[in-house]
């Protein structure tokens, strides 16, 4: 039987031909969403191409978004339906805890700094980096690696650093050691990539072990690892832990480790890399948003000079550099001792409303472990779904753990809740609420 028999004929001799084709079917509906297309190997023979050009138009397609890969499951038609994002839900009347967003009367006020910024105009062919910027971030994040030589790259943004890290060093198919549970926007960043997600289970220390051998064992050229306040849990490597793994790391020093530092300056716990000395291929990546403000578009990528070579032929200036406003935005902000004091109080306060939640939450019967950052993550012991869909009947939007699941069926019984805004009456009314709803939920299912 061949191709067409079972899916519509995709034609083409080139990479772009072919995703041209692919494209014309998904638009006239001959694809549909969630159908899956043929391996890549038999849609070579079939068009008598090579192997590469079909993996190169499935990579298009991905990019495009018109596709999604699914590693061993395939390559399918992209759904239409809105994929899970970090931030308010639009639209709805209830009192969302799920957010993850940073409060706002706490992000410092940008204003008086405009007025300190610099006027010069800057030209093409001038330095990606802000001069003053470069010098503090360097003091920032020098004295936390354990490789001498670093190099470092401005990026719009966290996410926007992983991208084009990811980017730099793999091809399609290439696996990715990730956090399970993840990140949402690194589960996307992988899948719209066309890499296949490894997932590395979590505990209370970070990335466990066991979990990074198993993936280094299933081939990964890259590792994400959230060194504290990981998210959706909360949870910080230890001293002990980040041994452990650089111990591991050892012997693959050419596999890309990406830290993603994102809380860093407004984090409890200290700074553990498993980014050891001797390694090749590495990248600490720290943001600003969590502390200036989700606006602030803005992280430092230090890393290898490799790794910044490849990654700054992406970053070229002309194209796609950070803006030198942003970035002397950032440094005006950051070199100014009242802000630094004010994002310290923050996180002060961050840490102090989790832990007074957790608290009260455990006095209901939560096992809640504060962690660090923004969020909570709260172990129900039934469907998160259907506790959230009580919450909702009570005035609550909550975040439910299998969004940020790779593969970790535990998630799924967990809600994510950002608390730190919430009164002390709200968050009495909140947790009791979320018990009134685990309860009614373990009675259901007790009838079903």
């Amino acid at each position: 039987m061949s191709l067409s028999d079972t899916r519509p004929e995709i034609r083409g001799s080139s990479a772009a031909e072919i995703a041209d084709s692919v494209r014309a079917l998904v638009e006239r509906g001959e694809l549909a969403p969630g159908q899956s297309l043929p391996p890549v190997r038999a849609l070579a023979e079939s068009l008598d191409v090579n192997r590469n050009t079909v993996a190169a138009a499935y990579r298009l397609l991905t990019q495009a978004g018109t596709v999604v890969t699914r590693g061993r499951g395939g390559t399918l038609v992209a759904e239409a339906a809105p994929v899970a994002q970090e931030g308010f839900a639009a639209g709805t009347v209830l009192r969302d805890v799920g957010t993850g967003n940073p409060d706002p009367d706490r992000i410092p006020d940008a204003v008086p700094a405009l007025t300190r910024i610099a006027r010069r105009p800057v030209l093409y062919g001038e330095p990606v980096i802000d001069p003053d910027l470069e010098g503090w971030a360097r003091e920032w994040v020098s004295a936390d690696l354990a490789p001498s030589t670093v190099r470092l790259t401005i990026t719009s943004g966290a996410v926007d650093a992983v991208e084009r890290l990811l980017a730099q060093a793999l091809t399609r198919d290439d696996a990715v050691a990730l956090e399970d549970p993840c990140f949402l926007a690194s589960i996307h960043t992988v899948r719209l990539g066309g890499y296949r997600a490894v997932p590395v289970p979590v505990d209370a220390e970070g990335m466990t072990v066991d979990g990074l051998r198993a993936a280094l064992a299933a081939g990964v050229r890259a590792i994400v690892c959230t060194p504290r306040a990981q998210n959706p849990t909360g949870a910080s490597l230890s001293a002990r832990r980040a041994a452990e793994l650089r111990a591991v790391l050892e012997n693959h020093p050419y596999v890309l480790i990406i830290e993603d530092d994102h809380f860093s300056l407004l984090s409890a716990q200290p700074y553990h890399s498993i980014i050891g000395g001797d390694h090749r291929r590495w990248a600490l990546v720290r943001s600003v948003s969590k502390f200036l403000g989700p606006d602030m578009c803005l992280a430092v990528a230090a890393s290898d000079p490799e790794t910044a070579d490849r990654l700054s032929l992406r970053l070229s200036p002309g194209t796609t550099w950070v803006s030198h406003l942003l970035q002397r935005l950032a440094v005006a902000l950051l070199a100014d001792d009242a802000v630094r004091g004010a994002i310290g109080s923050t996180g002060r306060h961050y840490a102090d409303r989790n832990r007074a939640f957790a608290e009260r939450a455990r006095q209901h019967g939560f096992a809640v472990d504060p962690g660090d950052g923004l969020n909570l993550w709260v172990p129900l012991g039934v469907s998160a779904r259907a506790v959230a869909e009580q919450l909702m009947r009570r005035g609550w939007l909550a975040r439910t753990g299998d969004e940020f699941v790779l593969a970790d069926a535990r998630a799924t019984h967990h809600v994510r809740l950002t608390v730190h805004d919430l009164s002390d009456d709200d968050a009495d009314r909140l947790i009791a609420d979320l018990a009134a709803a685990v309860d009614a939920v373990a009675a259901t299912s007790k009838m079903g």
